[in-house]
């Protein structure tokens, strides 16, 4: 039976279940969504100004129930981590939704999470810079250190088994992942979607015109990633002069 179901923009509830890993376009896939009227969409990102949010998604990790509802008030989509890895569960509680399913190439994601989300939040980092820019974050950002040990037991423990740095079970992992959406979710309900494919299939599956003279997103790539190290370098510079004149 093929479902003709349109998610509708401006509606109550999730209606878009993003099921994909995090440097998978997740960011981009948000800014798209929040353009065709499926905003606000929940990221990683919208995590930091939530501060009781760090201890609902540490009891989701432990597998303690949780008010998903409360999670996602106000939101019609979510994408990236931390709601990727529980879209079973947010299948159960939003029937109606459609899955979305980021995907990338795996050899190119691995090397994209291990230069970038890794370095800053694992607390293993080899690169001096990546290490010093950590702790002036810990320092300096609110909630910083509760974000880090949410993101240390969902996304590296729990996910990844703290063998992440073993690139031949992360990819397994990762790769398993999508083949375990494409299993669990209906076809008429799930896009596999890579950015690099633009506007057409993502509004022929969510029923929505493509935007006219509006670019597709592309945002947070690896290279504006690596670009940031001058900011880091100035943050760094900046902590360290703080403590020479705050001993």
């Amino acid at each position: 039976m093929t479902d003709t179901s349109e998610a509708t923009p401006g509606q109550g509830g999730l209606k878009i279940i993003g099921a994909g890993f995090g440097r998978t376009g997740t960011l981009s896939t948000k800014a798209a969504l929040e353009t065709l009227g499926f905003g606000p969409c929940y990221h990683m990102t919208e995590v930091f100004n939530k501060p009781r949010a760090f201890a609902q998604w540490e009891a989701a990790t432990r597998g303690e129930p949780v008010n998903w509802n409360e999670i996602f008030v106000g939101y019609q989509a979510t994408v990236d981590w931390p709601g990727c890895a529980f879209y079973a569960d947010l299948m159960q509680v939003y029937p109606n939704a459609k899955v979305l399913l980021n995907v990338r190439d795996p050899e190119k994601w691995y090397e994209s999470v291990s230069s970038t989300i890794y370095q800053t939040s694992s607390g293993t980092s080899r690169s001096p810079l990546a290490f010093l820019f950590s702790q002036v974050i810990m320092r300096l950002v609110p909630n910083a250190r509760h974000i880090r040990r949410m993101i240390q037991a969902l996304i590296w423990e729990k996910t990844f088994g703290g063998r992440f740095e073993d690139k031949a079970h992360a990819i397994a992992v990762f790769e398993q992942h999508i083949a375990e959406v494409k299993q669990r979710v209906p076809p008429e309900k799930l896009l596999v979607y890579d950015v690099k494919q633009g506007w057409d299939p993502l509004c022929a599956f969510l029923g929505v015109e493509v935007p006219k003279d509006t670019p597709f997103p592309h945002l947070n790539d690896r290279a504006n990633f690596v670009g940031n190290r001058m900011r880091q370098r100035m943050l760094v510079r900046m902590f360290q002069r703080h403590k020479q004149t705050h001993p």
